[in-house]
Parts: C-alpha cells; structure tokens; sequence
C-alpha cells in the first residue's frame, strides 16, 4: 500500500480540522481500509468559547459521514474535558453516553459523534485514524489470528481483544493502558474490528496506517494468501433473478432491488465450499446491521431456501434474544450456487453498499482460508451489534421511504422532452430507473447507481431485450413500464402519404410498443403492484387533417393498450393510457415554431400555449406528474383508462 499524501496539497491545510479533512479523505478514497460510512478520525485542538476561555476540543467523525467525502461541518465538535471525565466512569450505557456526547457538543446542530468518541479522546495523541482495513482484518479473522497479529508487529501494536463497541471497548482500554508508554506504540489492532495509529502529526498518523497495513499485505502475501481468479461465466435465466426478487420482496413486505453480482469473484466465491465458508459471519461485526450475519445459499429449489434461511433466522434470533424486537428475517443478500451473489436492498444504494462489503468479505474470507480458515465472531457477539440500538439508530435515521422505493422502471424515449421529464420524476421519488433511446445521450444523461441509460433502438426486439437485461440484472426485474418514445412524421394528406414515412410511424408508433410490452410483460407479472403506462397521443380522440400516419398509429397503440389491460389484467398488472396535447417545452416546439403556429392564429404566443378550457399551459413535468400517478396508488383500483392530459380540449370534451 503507497501513501497518497502530497506535501504541496497538504500545505494549503492550514488548520487541525482542515488537516483532519485532508487526511480523512485520503483513507476514505480507498475502499480496502473503509467503506460505505465505516472508520473515524478525529484531531484535538481548542476553541474560545463565548466566555473568552480556550477549551480543549474533540473534533470526531460524525454519525452519517462518510470519510470519502467529509467535509469540516462532518467533525462533531465535542469537550475533551467531558468525554474524560465519561472514560472514568465504571458504568454508562449506550444511551446515556450518546445523551452526554451531545451534551458536550459545542455546536449542537453538528451531527451526532461517533460511539467510539470516549476511546478517541483517551488517546493521547492529536490525530487519530481509526480504519477497518481489509488486511489486517482478514489476519485478525483466523483461527489463531492474534498469535498472528503479534507475529507481524511484534510489542509495537497494542492488541485489544474483540468487545463491542461504545463505552466498554473505551473503559477496556482505558484499563489496558494505564501503563503504557504510548510513545513505544505505533498503533492498535482490535481483534475482529480494524486498526488504530496516532500521532501529533496529521502526516505521521495517516502513514503510520499505511505503513501497518501494507505490512499486513506483505505478511498475507508472504504465506500464500493470493488470490487467483478465473474470468467468470456464468448462465442463469432471468425469469429466475426475477423469480428470487419477487419472493425476496414478498418476505420483507415491500418492493426490493435485486443487484447481481457476476463478477470473476463473487462466481469464484459461490462456486467454493460455501456450506462451510459462507455462514460464519461478516468480516468485521458492524457490516451485520447490512448484510446480516449470513447469506442465503440458493439453488434450484430457490422458494425453498429461502423459507428455510427464514425459519434459521428466527432460530437465531429466539437463541440470543432479551428483550430485542425481531427485525424481518428476510435476507438481505444471497449466493447463487456456481452463479454468483444478490444483494437486496431497499434502493439502489442500500443494494449496492451490501454488494460492495461482500465484494471485500469475499476475498478476505478466501484469503483467511489459506491461512489456515476463517474464523468469525460468535453469532451471540454478532447478534449483539444487529440488534445494538446505536447501530439500529443509523439505519432508522432517515426520512421515510419515498413512494417508489425499491421498484424498477422502465421508460422509452428518456433523453428529451416527456420522456426524459419521466424518468426524472420516477427516479427522484424513489425508482430505479433504466432509460431508452436511440440517441446515444441517454446513457450520458443516466449514469447513477439507481438510474442507467441505455442506447435501444425500439423497433429490434434483440436491443429490447437486451435491455431487459441490463433492468433485470441490475434491479432484479420490472414493476413500471411507461411507453412513451414516438415520432412526429411529416404532415401529408392520404393522396399524397408517403409509403416510407406510413412505414416509419406504424414502426416506432406502434409496432416498437407491442415489441416492448412483448418483452416485459413475463417480468411485469412478476413484478411488485405492476403497471404499463401508454403514452399516446389527444390525435387519438381528436385527430387532425394531414396526421393520418401518426393519428392511426396512436389509435393502434391505445387499442393496444386496451388488449393488453384485459390480458394482464389476471396477474395483476394494471395498463392505462394518458393523451397528452400542446406540451411546449419539448424539444420539437422550437421559439420559432411557436411563434409561426401562433401567428398562423392570429395569437400571440402565450395564448395559444394557454388555447384550452382552463387556459392553462401544459409541460413535461405535468405529463410526469400524470404518469406516477398512474403507476402509483392513486390509480391502484384503475386499469384500461384513458385520460387526456390537455388544459380540457372542446374537441375532446
């Protein structure tokens, strides 16, 4: 492991918690030492109170930052005077130091500081960093892991039996160090948790953990724990990934994001003796309030599993319980025999994140299986930080879930206009969201974790699918499809309607909408409160002179969408249709345009964008509006609708 810290940067760094900020990002940046929230750092400095007086200050990592992207405002700013006094104590429970933590905070609207503020404080140093690192990790996991440790760093590191964290690991070293001479230590590695250095220099510090842990690398290299990972194939049916999905979200009562894992390791992990080697337990005891303590092993008999990994959860949780609440037994993710990994999650970042702290578990465990086997900690230790209050605080601190958490969208024609405006919305109330069009922008446009672009042409069944793909193996299956792409083809009366431009609008008008409801609908009835939402056109209704290749082919694609309402209707799947008319702030609405189609009626240009029953101006974001009400609960009873979205045409009406 090479150090990142660059002399030049550092010195624009003028003070502690500037230097705290540097330092921090440069271990959060790499994901072997923290992920995903996991870590703190903290500095010692002072600051003048409103009285004039300097007191001694704790800046420490604040619960919900991450050190990848903290910023000062990050630091929780607590009184070294109160957190020493707290170390002191003989007793204080969670509740009760998290209360007097903030007590002693000096900015009360700063974030809550980390449950490991006592044992930063009794540090005597200025700058500790606290890491979670891989390697030393992985070492600290064997069955003789602590013989191990000393064998590699010798009296240098101070080595800490496993403890919870909070109060009774700060009182435990509290204890152990009475005697110490700090200065003799270069760091300390907690047994099963991660690794601590220290220094009055903020440089000193941050390389004292890359020092340790590039040590640790050597050592894991140096006895053969190497790893040596095929290219990955796997074949697996995606009504299958679907199958799990829908059955997963039925156990945890909710929609789910189902995120495949086919990486060279994650299907070189699943195809190992994942009976033995898989259900032990996670890394490190805090990845447990995401990952649970074991996965679920799936093979063909999938429904089964899963009942059975239900029926262990709960025999888990009625051997180590007290007075604890059982959380839902559905896991959260699962090992695909020979196939790879799922993670579950309630969104696209909750999946994600349990996918990359298996990705790291993976490779530790394999590496701690060279080394003579991984060990883990007990389940009554590990039942003891799921159900922690301070952990289950992190989970529960949120705002609540938004409407369309844990659902999968599908929306065409997303790179301009109506489409785009969609796809937006769905995503920003909570949907995962895959995104077609044939322009290639798309893909530039969604470029999320939770929202992919992807380049289809609409009118190949192949790019469909091939779409579908990327929906299923990236979410886990299909809830909302809104067909919404189309063309505008030239105006041109019957006796002069060219055969290409017939040809093209049938194409993309209507044929690239039954293509797509051919190819979602088997996912779609697998689906978590289904529903295809048709985007046609007020030319339905109420078509025009020189419209006949559009106007047909939107009555085709809302008769379609009626044909399709009664046939997937028994499986619950729910079809209706919006004609939308006059929407101005697409891409085809040009000032020019607008302004030649007002003059040729003799208005101005805000009367005829308002030339309806409630002379009101329709856009994007209405039509948006439109749709997830229609995929959500106000149209849950409704299917085969048609509602036109128009300020209230008199040609309609």
């Amino acid at each position: 492991m090479t150090s990142l810290w660059n002399d030049e940067e550092a010195s624009r760094f003028k003070t502690d918690l500037d230097l705290r900020v540097y330092t921090s990002r440069l271990l959060g940046c790499d994901p072997s030492l923290v992920l995903h929230g996991g870590g703190n750092t903290s500095v010692k400095s002072t600051a003048t109170n409103l009285f004039g007086e300097s007191e001694e200050i704790l800046y420490v990592k604040g619960s919900g930052w991450d050190l990848a992207t903290i910023e000062a405002e990050g630091f929780a700013p607590v009184k070294m005077e109160m957190l020493l006094k707290m170390s002191e104590l003989k007793e204080l429970s969670d509740t009760d130091m998290v209360k007097y933590q903030r007590l002693a905070m000096t900015n009360p609207s700063a974030p809550n500081p980390s449950v490991e503020a006592i044992l930063h404080a009794i540090i005597p140093f200025k700058f500790v960093d606290h890491t979670h690192t891989d390697a030393v990790v992985t070492i600290t996991n064997t069955k003789d892991g602590e013989a191990r440790i000393k064998e590699l760093y010798g009296d240098k590191v101070l080595v800490i039996p496993y403890i919870m964290p909070g109060f009774v690991l700060a009182k435990l070293i509290y204890d152990m160090t009475r005697d110490v001479n700090w200065s003799e230590l270069e760091g300390m590695v907690l047994m099963n948790h991660g690794l601590f250095t220290f220094s009055d220099d903020a440089k000193k510090s941050y390389e004292k953990t890359i020092e340790l842990v590039d040590k640790a690398e050597k050592y894991l290299e140096a006895k053969g724990a190497t790893l040596n990972i095929e290219r990955a194939y796997v074949s697996l049916e995606l009504l299958t990934l679907a199958k799990i999905r829908k059955e997963v979200s039925n156990l945890k009562g909710r929609a789910t994001i189902s995120i495949l894992n086919d990486s060279d390791i994650a299907v070189h992990f699943s195809k190992q003796n994942i009976d033995k080697i898989a259900i032990q337990g996670p890394l490190t005891p805090d990845h447990v309030i995401r990952t649970k303590r074991v996965p679920a092993i799936l093979g063909d008999d999938f429904a089964s599993d899963l009942a059975e990994y239900v029926k262990e959860y709960k025999n888990y949780f009625e051997q180590n319980k007290k007075d604890e609440t059982l959380l839902n037994p559905a896991p959260n993710f699962a090992i695909l025999r020979g196939n790879g990994t799922l993670s579950f999650g309630a969104n696209a970042k909750e999946a994600n994140i349990i996918k990359d702290i298996n990705e790291h578990t993976y490779e530790a465990i394999l590496k701690a299986e060279k080394l003579g086997g991984y060990k883990a900690l007990s389940a009554a230790n590990i039942f003891e930080v799921e159900y922690w209050s301070l952990e289950q605080a992190k989970l529960k601190g949120g705002a609540s879930a938004p409407e369309f958490s844990g659902k999968v969208a599908v929306v065409t024609g997303a790179a301009s206009g109506i489409g785009l405006a969609i796809a937006k919305m769905l995503n920003k109330r909570g949907a995962a969201v895959v995104a077609l069009d044939i322009n290639p922008d798309v893909e530039k446009i969604f470029s999320k974790a939770d929202a992919i672009g992807v380049k289809c042409d609409l009118t190949s069944s192949q790019d469909i699918q091939n779409a579908i793909s990327c929906a299923v193996k990236s979410f886990g299956g299909v809830d909302i499809v809104v067909s919404n792409a189309g063309i505008f083809t030239p105006s041109e009366n019957l006796d002069s309607l060219s055969d290409e431009n017939w040809q093209r609008s049938m194409d993309i008008n209507l044929t690239s909408h039954q293509k797509l409801i051919k190819y979602t609908a088997p996912f779609l009835k697998l689906g978590v409160d289904a529903s295809i939402v048709m985007v046609a056109s007020k030319n339905f209704p109420a078509p025009g002179k020189g419209a006949a290749a559009y106007s047909v082919a939107k009555a085709g694609q809302t008769q379609l969408a009626r044909i399709a309402a009664l046939e997937l209707g028994e499986y619950g799947v729910r079809v209706n249709t919006l004609h939308p008319h006059a929407v101005f702030d697409t891409a085809i609405w040009t000032d020019e345009v607008l302004r030649n189609r007002a003059k040729a009626y003799n208005m101005s240009v805000h009367e005829y964008k308002t030339n309806n029953v409630l002379k009101t101006e329709i856009c994007s974001n209405d039509v948006a509006e439109l749709v997830c009400a229609m995929a959500g609960a106000p149209f849950a009873k409704t299917t085969g609708a048609q509602v036109a979205i128009d300020g209230g045409s008199d040609r309609i009406i």
